[in-house]
């Protein structure tokens, strides 16, 4: 356990600095991970927190291509952007450093040579696709072509978006390259390669006997790739963006960035501590604790253990609380189709509501399956969690005690039973949320800091110290001492999970610091302490608010689908004299109105030129008449004419219908003499 160690190392996952960083990041790795370093400082434990961007690997090329600049361009504005949003939610790294730094490309550089010297790598030539035009081996992302198993075109070489199945780029039919759009060809490459099948017989044991405390959803996916059998997996690649492999004959190789990025937590190690840094990584006093997403799983329980391993002279992981996926309104969160809310964007639609993305994201934590997060939710939770649950009792006792005492706290006097019974409630929560953030289910955890404002609001409801004010003030004095305290104790249960709010919180109470070791105490808060202004800690959000995000959404999710949308095919081809029997016009809607008992037609009354003519069109459902008057709309004016609900229809009005079968009339953009032709 976590208490036997001296100290506590604590690494997130790097995220890719080939994006922002959205709430599936937040929620899987990032806020638990902030979650247990706060409480570790809380309870004065020597503890480290390390993080920082991963900025090398094909996706940073591939968004350099698209985006016209070069990989480190990409890089800087990412990291930037990145480190400002954890920053914006209170994500407190004792170093976010970046993999481009000097003091990573030395650490994962001599990291290398250490294992190649030791002979712990092993040599292996493979074909790989080849662009002949750009002369260049292509990473798999570089390789598109049609899907063997659903047949849509564009698939990667290492993924079909459109099914979600795992590909090798030889799977492709038909593949080409994305560099120059030319067919590759197979060659021959060398690389190096880490042979885990050698170090299964020590990892498997490891995982499986020592370390039986490990979330099931950890152990169950170690267990399949032990059950699969253990492969080499190479640790270079061919590339121009990344660090040189340091030997000789490695031109135009890099280090693989599986191998590198792990190696990005010892090198920001490094940075903020170099002369002090080995202890967190080599004594046996220090517990090395890994948050990641389920996508890391096999990197840090099995890839990065048998790296730090090989080198010999490392700790190795203790724990690595991996939490499974956030979905997105019951979609999985994408960056490439942008279906994501984005931390950057959030801090900008809800200034001063960091913490209650966090209380939502903790309380819909994915940690040992998948999750959804909706907006409904979001909103509901803050309303009737946040607002009518924490906040209302927090602001009904601290205006209580504005009003009867002039925010001083007032004498505890004479205990009831029915008081003893409210402290025997609350007093275990410190036990209680030590063991379940120990035990790393912070979901659980926060639910039980909540039950304390529970607690809380059924004590002032019971004892309505409103109506006994004036018949027994000593009994309000009471009431309002013990709801105080009670207000104290959320202040410092909740900073672990809500640190903005604990803050606000504290200076309303005019408490400097958090005390967690008195944490269930009902002393916190002397009598005759005065207390700061009340104001409201959370503030309802009202539906239009979340209707604009459920908005954007949409938008996007349309805009999706537009740019997957593929046109029907062509309809079989017409002669030319065929088409001239058609008479394409240009008239002017003199009128429009609603066909009575129909849902669909509208009648439109059409200047065209010569005599007006009524067309029926079955439009009703896109467009209000009115919406239409007066405009120039293109129609078929030759058409034999047809009665529609009892109505003779002269032509037929021209629309396009959209990949969504949303439907747009064809008009002109600048105004012609009713009756011109089309053609």
């Amino acid at each position: 356990m976590e208490q036997n160690f001296k100290r506590t190392l604590v690494t997130a996952a790097l995220p890719y600095a080939n994006g922002g960083v959205h709430i599936g990041h937040l929620a899987g790795v990032y806020v638990p991970a902030d979650i247990y370093v706060r409480y570790l400082r809380l309870r004065k434990r020597d503890v480290l927190f390390i993080c920082g961007s991963d900025e090398h690997g094909v996706p940073v090329t591939i968004r350099a291509r698209k985006e016209n600049c070069t990989p480190q361009q990409v890089v800087d504005r990412y990291h930037k952007l990145i480190k400002e949003s954890f920053e914006g939610f209170g994500i407190s790294f004792d170093a976010y450093g970046r993999t481009t730094s000097e003091t990573h490309r030395q650490t994962a550089s001599d990291f290398f040579r250490t294992l190649y010297d030791k002979g712990e790598f092993v040599e292996k030539e493979s074909e790989q696709y080849y662009d002949e035009e750009a002369h260049t081996f292509l990473a798999d992302r570089y390789i598109t072509g049609e899907c063997p198993h659903c047949h849509s075109e564009g698939a990667y070489g290492d993924q079909c978006e459109k099914c979600g199945t795992a590909l090798s780029p030889t799977e492709l039919i038909n593949p080409k390259s994305a560099v120059s759009g030319a067919k590759p060809v197979l060659r021959k490459t060398r690389h190096w390669y880490l042979p885990l099948d050698k170090h299964q017989q020590w990892l498997e044991p490891w995982i499986t006997e020592q370390h039986k405390e490990w979330r099931s959803n950890v152990m169950g996916q170690c267990k399949s790739w032990f059950d699969m059998g253990l492969q080499p997996r190479a640790v270079s690649r061919d590339l121009d963006w990344g660090i040189p492999v340091p030997v000789e004959g490695a031109d135009g190789k890099v280090l693989y960035v599986w191998f590198d990025a792990p190696i990005g937590y010892i090198s920001n190690t490094k940075e903020l501590l170099p002369n002090d840094w080995e202890k967190w990584w080599k004594d046996k006093d220090t517990r090395l604790i890994h948050f990641i997403g389920k996508d890391n799983i096999v990197f840090h329980c099995i890839v990065f253990p048998a790296m730090l391993k090989a080198e010999g002279s490392y700790i190795l992981p203790d724990n690595v609380p991996a939490n499974e996926f956030l979905n997105l309104e019951d979609n999985k969160i994408s960056t490439s189709r942008n279906w994501a809310v984005w931390l950057d964007e959030y801090l900008l639609d809800f200034p001063g509501k960091q913490d209650v993305l966090r209380y939502v994201l903790t309380a819909n934590a994915p940690e040992t399956k998948d999750n959804n997060f909706t907006w409904r939710d979001f909103q509901a939770r803050n309303n009737n969690e946040l607002v009518a649950v924490y906040g209302n009792f927090v602001n009904r006792a601290l205006q209580l005690t504005k009003k009867y005492y002039g925010g001083r706290v007032p004498e505890q006097g004479e205990l009831t039973d029915y008081d003893l019974q409210t402290i025997e409630e609350f007093k275990g929560v410190k036990a209680e949320v030590e063991r379940l953030i120990e035990g790393f289910r912070f979901r659980d955890a926060q639910k039980e800091a909540m039950n304390l404002a529970r607690i809380g609001n059924k004590y002032l409801a019971d004892s309505e110290p409103w109506k006994v004010v004036k018949t027994d003030p000593k009994r309000v004095e009471t009431v309002l001492n013990l709801s105080l305290q009670l207000v104290a104790n959320l202040a410092t249960a909740f900073e672990p999970f809500l640190p903005f709010s604990s803050a606000r919180l504290r200076e309303m109470l005019q408490l400097p610091e958090v005390q967690w070791e008195r944490l269930g105490s009902t002393d916190l808060l002397p009598a005759g302490h005065q207390l700061g202004e009340p104001a409201l800690l959370f503030e309802k959000i009202e539906d239009e608010t979340v209707q604009a995000q459920l908005d954007k959404l949409e938008a996007t999710k349309k805009a999706n689908e537009a740019a997957n949308y593929k046109a029907e095919p062509i309809a079989e081809t017409i002669p030319f004299d065929v088409f001239e029997k058609m008479d394409l016009r240009v008239g002017t809607v003199l009128s429009c109105e609603k066909v009575k008992k129909s849902k669909k037609l509208l009648k439109f009354e059409i200047a065209d030129g010569l005599e007006n003519r009524v067309i029926v069109s079955g439009i009703a459902q896109h467009y209000e008449p009115e919406q239409l008057v007066g405009k120039q709309v293109c129609f078929v004016a030759n058409l034999a004419p047809r009665t529609i609900n009892g109505i003779e229809s002269q032509g037929m009005i021209l629309s396009a219908v959209n990949f969504d079968e949303s439907l747009s009339v064809m008009t002109v953009d600048r105004p012609v003499v009713p009756g011109s032709r089309v053609g």
